[in-house]
């Protein structure tokens, strides 16, 4: 990483450790609660956590952390949808042809590995997640970084 003649710094790595630990604890999959309450709380979280280490240079975490955080998010929503039908005809709403909905929601999978599915993915993408509420950690990231 150049410096550009530049003193940098970056949190340390136990508030990074700490930082993953809450949004491990506020996407469990046991949680009560609406999904848009979910959101909600991560949002409030992840804003001043970047607000608070903004000025630090931790592009590669925070970028890392997000694709981290959608799949926790889409493994917090498949096993939500938790009978086959409701799978079925959530995926089918989606935007998902039939045939492969049907063979989605019936794997025997876990939910860590069918949320890296791709008919997931295409179903649960990063667009539906924000227009859930889900705000992108990489542009609040980039937004305060610039500012300072």
């Amino acid at each position: 990483m150049e410096n550009d003649g530049k003193v940098r710094s970056r949190p340390h790595k136990t508030a990074k450790q700490k930082f993953r630990k809450r949004l491990r604890h506020l996407t469990s999959r046991k949680r009560p609660g609406t999904f848009l309450d979910i959101v909600k709380e991560i949002n409030q979280y992840t804003h001043g956590w970047i607000n608070y280490y903004g000025i630090g240079d931790m592009k590669n975490f925070i970028r890392e952390t997000a694709q981290w955080l959608k799949h926790r998010l889409r493994q917090l929503i498949w096993k939500r949808w938790k009978r086959v039908s409701t799978r079925f005809y959530r995926l089918m709403r989606y935007g998902i042809d039939r045939e492969e909905a049907w063979k989605v929601a019936n794997s025997r999978k876990g939910y860590w590995r069918m949320s890296k599915n791709q008919t997931i993915h295409r179903a649960i993408n990063n667009k539906r997640l924000a227009s859930w509420g889900l705000k992108d950690l990489n542009q609040l990231y980039q937004h305060r970084y610039l500012s300072y």
